[in-house]
């Protein structure tokens, strides 16, 4: 792996400034997922994306509530005791999507450690379902948590046929400890296998400025580009409160582009690498380059 010039900076820069813009769509997907009841990572995570993403009549819904019961250090979504699994929930998600004309939707969850006959993947795999079968011209991006790397939990979601299965190491490997203390790196490389193994197109992604150098960065893109993921996506870390992980750099968007490069060069069929990238960003256009790259 050769050796690169990277640019860093320690205060944040203007490229991280972000245009606020609420537009009538964005009230549209607004009221649609308020209406419906439902939970958005958008919302809770304070995705910087919120504005764009809403705009453009995409959201990345949040099943199984909006408490997790693990407190990773970089996340602003709740911490605590979650409530009563609410069983209509795969519904009326299905129904939200049907109601925005969604061609791809992204359904995520908060982590479900309490739910210990299966950490709630019967809800996942009777959300994809109904999904399915409500929009059938939508495709289905899940962004999971790791189950436990119980083999019958994820045996369920994978069976439910989601069109892209993602799971994020969230960091390297290195300070995956300190960012993540409750989960566990060789863990989260197991569910990720055993999607390839399933035969599932597989995502994963990470982000920078949490502590990584740069040689960990395209290291952990090399592992798991050898582990057969298709789709790797990579974004600046910002700090959600006081309270959470500080931002030890900023990375530059021309550092970006040589992750991209470098990317491609490993053997990812979508790399999708920015300050502003996030989990499910641009995740619509994702899906069409793989559905183009496979009809042609």
């Amino acid at each position: 792996m050769s050796e690169v010039t990277y640019q860093t900076t320690r205060t944040r820069p203007d490229w991280l400034k972000i245009k606020l813009k609420t537009s009538e769509k964005y009230l549209e997907t607004q009221r649609l997922i308020h209406g419906s009841k439902l939970h958005t990572v958008c919302e809770e995570a304070r995705c910087p994306n919120i504005y764009e993403c809403w705009g453009n009549q995409t959201a990345t819904i949040m099943i199984l509530g909006d408490i997790c019961t693990r407190s990773c250090g970089f996340c602003s979504v709740k911490t605590g005791k979650p409530a009563v699994t609410d069983l209509t929930e795969p519904k009326r998600t299905a129904e939200a999507v049907k109601a925005m004309q969604l061609r791809h939707v992204v359904i995520t969850s908060v982590d479900r450690d309490d739910l210990k006959g299966d950490y709630g993947a019967a809800v996942w795999a009777d959300t994809i379902k109904e999904v399915r079968k409500s929009a059938p011209q939508c495709t289905i991006e899940v962004l999971t948590p790791d189950f436990r790397n119980y083999q019958p939990a994820l045996k369920k979601v994978f069976s439910a046929a989601p069109d892209i299965f993602s799971h994020n190491v969230e960091c390297a490997e290195r300070i995956s400890r300190q960012v993540r203390p409750q989960s566990d790196w060789d863990r989260s490389k197991a569910v990720l296998q055993a999607s390839v193994e399933w035969g599932l197109t597989t995502k994963t992604g990470m982000m920078v400025g949490l502590g990584e150098s740069d040689r960990e960065v395209l290291e952990t893109m090399e592992e798991f580009a050898k582990l057969g993921v298709t789709i790797f996506n990579i974004g600046q870390y910002l700090q959600p409160t006081k309270n959470h992980l500080p931002v030890h750099r900023f990375v530059h968007p021309d550092t970006f582009s040589i992750y991209e490069t470098e990317g491609y060069k490993m053997g990812f069929k979508v790399v999708e690498s920015g300050p502003l990238v996030r989990s499910s960003y641009h995740a619509d256009e994702q899906a069409r380059q793989l559905s183009n790259n496979t009809l042609n």
